[in-house]
């Protein structure tokens, strides 16, 4: 296991500023509140090409999947990121579901391929059992 630095800190928390600003705070409410799709059809009827839903849902999926590009590339430390960005996580169960078949769709087969990986990481990291308590939570 590496160990954390200095930059790393530096730029978790850099990320958590942006978390809060206030046009990313609102997509990614809208995320948590609002996206459950099952299938990339149910996902162009929540979020219509053009809509404000459509931009929030491009908007905090790609800064998560931003986020976790950081871990896979190593310039962001994997295991202190785990402390404390759960939400990446949240946004991956969502996604999942219609992962494979928006892959397919849209011709992008590494479509958040950044977010799932740092995701199965984190599952592995959490064990089993307050994994699947979290999935279950965010399932609801």
């Amino acid at each position: 296991m590496s160990k954390a630095t200095y930059d790393d800190v530096n730029l978790i928390l850099r990320l958590y500023e942006i978390r809060r600003e206030e046009k990313l705070r609102a997509a990614r409410v809208w995320f948590v509140t609002n996206f459950k799709v099952k299938t990339v059809a149910e996902m162009s009827a929540l979020a219509a090409p053009g809509s404000e839903a459509n931009a929030y849902f491009r908007q905090s999926t790609s800064y998560w999947d931003m986020v976790a590009g950081f871990i896979t590339a190593g310039v962001l430390d994997q295991e202190l990121f785990f402390e404390s960005g759960r939400e990446l996580l949240l946004f991956w169960l969502r996604l999942k579901p219609i992962a494979a078949e928006y892959r397919q769709v849209t011709k992008s087969t590494k479509a958040w391929s950044n977010m799932e990986t740092v995701a199965n990481a984190f599952a592995e990291h959490m064990g089993r059992e307050a994994f699947d308590a979290f999935a279950a939570r965010v399932a609801g």
